[in-house]
């Protein structure tokens, strides 16, 4: 699994001795490719598939990592380059993306972050305010949780999304070192 720089995937196994929870998301075995998808979407709307929306779709799922618009800006080729795709395009797509549910978006830290939907298994996410590490994971004791409250209320679950703030195993390890260094 390929991770960004900024905003990686966790990818080690969960620590959880009942193996409830989960900290790698696997990609599902799916009938369409997200770019066949992407093009089912697109001829329901009456809109065209673009070699540069083509494009656009092959550079989101060639890797599994979140991404704001301006990182997948920053890895396509500039004006004049093959494959060139102009910055509303990239937005009007990635929005087209969110609607044919191939992407799902959230807000982080007043940036608009994207997560890959299709093919992959519901999952929520861990956030680290110190380095900006996002890292996913599956619960199926959340969902009971989720499932029992909805129950409980008369209410029918469409989705949920879960992104709990906090400082990663790394990042409080480096603070107590500091900390140490300082008291002596």
């Amino acid at each position: 699994m390929v991770q960004s720089s900024q905003h990686p995937v966790e990818t080690s196994p969960a620590d959880s001795p009942d193996g409830e929870v989960m900290t790698k998301v696997e990609a599902l075995e799916v009938s369409l490719s997200p770019q066949e998808r992407f093009c089912e979407y697109l001829q329901t709307r009456g809109l065209r598939q673009t070699n540069q929306r083509k494009f656009l779709v092959e550079q989101v799922f060639a890797q599994h990592d979140h991404f704001d618009a301006e990182e997948l800006i920053d890895r396509l080729p500039r004006r004049g380059e093959e494959n060139y795709v102009s910055t509303a395009t990239v937005y009007r797509t990635l929005r087209e993306c969110v609607d044919a549910g191939l992407l799902n978006c959230f807000q982080l830290d007043g940036r608009t972050v994207y997560d890959h939907d299709y093919g992959y298994p519901h999952h929520d996410h861990l956030y680290c305010t110190q380095c900006r590490k996002l890292l996913e994971f599956q619960s199926d004791e959340l969902l009971e949780i989720r499932d029992k409250m909805a129950a409980m209320h008369g209410f029918r679950v469409e989705s949920h999304r879960m992104i709990i703030q906090g400082v990663c195993r790394e990042c409080s390890r480096a603070r107590r070192k500091k900390r140490k260094q300082d008291l002596v």
